[in-house]
C-alpha cells in the first residue's frame, strides 16, 4: 500500500465516527511535503472551517502517535469544493448527469482529455458522453478527474445546504 493509503487506512476510522467522509488523501512535496486531506459531511451537508480544524486536530493526533511520514510535514485540512474532485469509481456513479474533465493516464481513441457529462458506470469503465456519443474510460487508466463548475452543479450545491 502506498504512503496516502497507509494514511488514509489509520485515519478513516476515526474521521467517519466524526460524521466525515474521507475524499482523497495526497502527500506531495519534497523537503517538507504537504500532506492534503480532503473531506465531505456523511450526511450531505456543507463543511465549514470548523469542521476542518476538528478533523485537522483528530488527524494530527493520530498522524503523531502513528508517525508514518519521515520528517517535518504540514497539514492541509480542506473540503472538496464545487470542483470536486472524483477519486473513487462510485463518484462517478454518484454523480452521473453532472459535467466532468478527465485526463487519463495512456491516450483512448487518441486522447487523454475528455469533458463530458457523466452517463454513469459500467463495470470498471466511466462512461461519459464524447459530444453526440459515450465513450467508456477504463477506471483504472483514469490519472485525475473533477467535475466541471456549472450552473446545475451550483443550483444542486444549494440545495444540498439547505
Amino acid at each position: 500500500m502506498d504512503l496516502p493509503g497507509r494514511i488514509e487506512s489509520l485515519i478513516a476510522p476515526t474521521i467517519e465516527a466524526m460524521g466525515f467522509a474521507i475524499v482523497r488523501v495526497r502527500l506531495s512535496g519534497g523537503n517538507k511535503p504537504s500532506l492534503q486531506v480532503m473531506a465531505e459531511r456523511l450526511d450531505g451537508g456543507s463543511i465549514v472551517i470548523d469542521d476542518c480544524a476538528a478533523i485537522s486536530r483528530a488527524v494530527s493526533a493520530i498522524l503523531d502517535a502513528e508517525d508514518p511520514i519521515a520528517g517535518p510535514y504540514s497539514l492541509e485540512v480542506s473540503s472538496p469544493g464545487i470542483d470536486r474532485p472524483l477519486v473513487r469509481l462510485g463518484d462517478f456513479e454518484r454523480f452521473t448527469g453532472h459535467l466532468a474533465k478527465v485526463r487519463t493516464g495512456r491516450p483512448i481513441g487518441g486522447r487523454k482529455r475528455f469533458q463530458g457529462r457523466l452517463l454513469g458506470v459500467t463495470g470498471d469503465a466511466v462512461r461519459l458522453e464524447d459530444g453526440d456519443a459515450a465513450i467508456e474510460l477504463p477506471f483504472p487508466d483514469i490519472e485525475r478527474a473533477a467535475l466541471v463548475l456549472s450552473e446545475e452543479l451550483s443550483l444542486s450545491s444549494k440545495e444540498d445546504r439547505r
